[in-house]
């Protein structure tokens, strides 16, 4: 069996910690959480590679989405939250962020601009983007999206909770009942 150990212990620590310092509910999932995310990358990046889940989720897998992007370019928080992580974690420049609903972002690799603990909302640069990832022949931005905490987090593909198509409603029946200003 496997131990955790030194930063990566750390990490799982501090990200378990965060729903009782922030009173976000353990259990809170996408529905009824309210979180909607920007792109990290501005433009809308090209996506390199995408989320492929392990199940079960202790299997090897890709959880999160790899960006497109050059070296040096702003990396933008996704929406609000506070920092939690903010430097080097297990030999790479990381960026992570716990947002209100008990859900976590992170960014890798980033030469951070902020401090854990600083608020930040989807206008915060929250570093550059590095070179380096594992798997990119140019620079890109692995950015992960996990609910709950560490310990039995559900990771989720990050292009899903994203609040740049928003969600029209049609009438079941021709002449049906229409939303309040509805067209």
């Amino acid at each position: 069996m496997r131990r955790w150990r030194g930063p990566t212990a750390a990490l799982a620590a501090l990200v378990a910690a965060v729903p009782a310092v922030l009173g976000t509910p353990v259990g809170a999932t996408p529905a009824d959480s309210g979180v909607r995310l920007a792109w990290p990358l501005r433009p809308p990046p090209a996506v390199l590679r995408g989320f492929d889940a392990p199940r079960p989720n202790w299997l090897r897998g890709h959880r999160g989405v790899d960006l497109a992007g050059t070296a040096g370019q702003p990396v933008y928080a996704a929406g609000t939250a506070t920092v939690i992580v903010a430097g080097m974690l297990a030999g790479r420049p990381v960026v992570a962020l716990a947002h209100p609903g008990g859900l976590h972002t992170s960014y890798e690799p980033v030469a951070a601009l902020v401090r854990p603990g600083q608020a930040v909302t989807a206008s915060t640069v929250l570093g550059t983007l590095a070179p380096g990832h594992p798997g990119c022949a140019a620079a890109c931005l692995h950015w992960g999206a996990m609910w709950g905490p560490a310990a039995r987090g559900d990771y989720v593909d990050p292009r899903g909770l994203l609040a740049a198509t928003p969600v029209r409603l049609k009438p079941l029946r021709p002449g049906g009942p229409r939303p309040a200003g509805g067209r």
